[in-house]
């Protein structure tokens, strides 16, 4: 088991070990009071319509399909989208970059990539989330723009905000870092205009599910319904490194899938290497895996795409929200 995951174990499980960081934990919580206050205080108007969709936990909940839902919800409006991201797991240290579906996921990571390339949107990479609005401003004079991530981050100004909470996993402990895993206090969630749940219930809620789509193959060209690749392919190695691989898995076995789990860690760069199994199985990975592997797949390789399933109507009172409209 990996520090990491040693320390995600003790958050959502609960460790005696954590208690002594409380004083710390504490004073996050108050400095994140603190910031939120200030920039309620102060806030400026966003120069175009944004929106934030964050979470208050560390590490994935799932924001990457919502987002690409948002996009093309506005897309099928008419709407000039442009989205913005500070790019975590890339190699890049030159900001702004403007990213494009022919992007190298490893110089500027994995979901900026993916949302290039589901989306066609241009999306604009620079930790400064509002020097990135400002080159979207510039560059695109967009309808709107949607923050991936960028929750905390209150230079940048938003007409809405959606927060995504992982069902699964909840809010651990309900401790702030580094006690818990989370950024903020849960009262957060009191705030925001949406709170959406994936992969289970949530209280105050709405939920998302993910639907998989066809089966795809890496190399491109072949593509599988899920019960047509379930026939020709009954066991698998699962490769997951996104921030909870078991929803993944918990997917595939609902598909019945018999499967070897590989878990990787969030935003891992993959070398070929960590794939050679020696069975000769088929190896399902997801989406966000695959932009990292695509140039050195093997025939045997596969992804599974998702779409965000939320209750009818949602996406619209978001895009709304964001809009001025409601």
């Amino acid at each position: 088991m990996s520090l990491g995951e040693w320390i995600q174990k003790g958050w959502y499980k609960g460790s005696p070990w954590l208690v002594p960081l409380r004083p710390l934990s504490l004073l996050v919580s108050m400095e994140a009071s603190r910031r939120l206050r200030r920039f309620r205080k102060v806030r400026s108007d966003a120069p175009v319509p944004v929106l934030v969709v964050g979470n208050i936990t560390v590490g994935g909940t799932g924001k990457t399909p919502l987002v690409i839902a948002l996009v093309k919800a506005a897309q099928a409006r008419g709407l000039s989208v442009v989205v913005v991201s500070r790019g975590y797991g890339g190699k890049t240290n030159q900001y702004p970059v403007t990213v494009c579906e022919q992007s190298a996921a490893l110089e500027v990571g994995d979901e900026p990539v993916l949302i290039a390339r589901r989306t066609g949107a241009p999306v604009i990479l620079d930790p400064d989330r509002y020097n990135a609005l400002q080159v979207a401003i510039r560059d695109y004079q967009p309808d709107l723009v949607i923050s991936d991530d960028g929750l905390q981050h209150y230079a940048l100004p938003r007409t809405a905000e959606v927060v995504v909470v992982d069902g699964q996993r909840g809010l651990g402990n309900g401790r702030c870092l580094p006690e818990g895993p989370l950024r903020e206090p849960a009262s957060r969630l009191k705030e925001v205009d949406f709170v959406i749940s994936t992969g289970g219930g949530w209280s105050g809620a709405h939920p998302m599910i993910m639907r998989p789509d066809s089966v795809e193959s890496l190399q491109g060209g072949h593509r599988l319904s899920p019960q047509d690749f379930l026939r020709s392919h009954p066991q698998v190695h699962a490769v997951a490194g996104i921030g909870n691989p078991k929803r993944f898995f918990n997917l595939l076995n609902i598909l019945g899938l018999n499967i070897t789990p590989h878990v990787f860690a969030d935003h891992h760069a993959y070398q070929p290497a960590d794939l050679a199994f020696s069975d000769g199985l088929p190896v399902l990975m997801t989406e966000k895996d695959a932009v990292k592997c695509r140039a050195f797949a093997e025939p045997h390789w596969w992804f599974l795409p998702v779409e965000a399933d939320l209750p009818d109507g949602l996406l619209d009172q978001m895009l709304d929200r964001a809009l001025g409209k409601d």
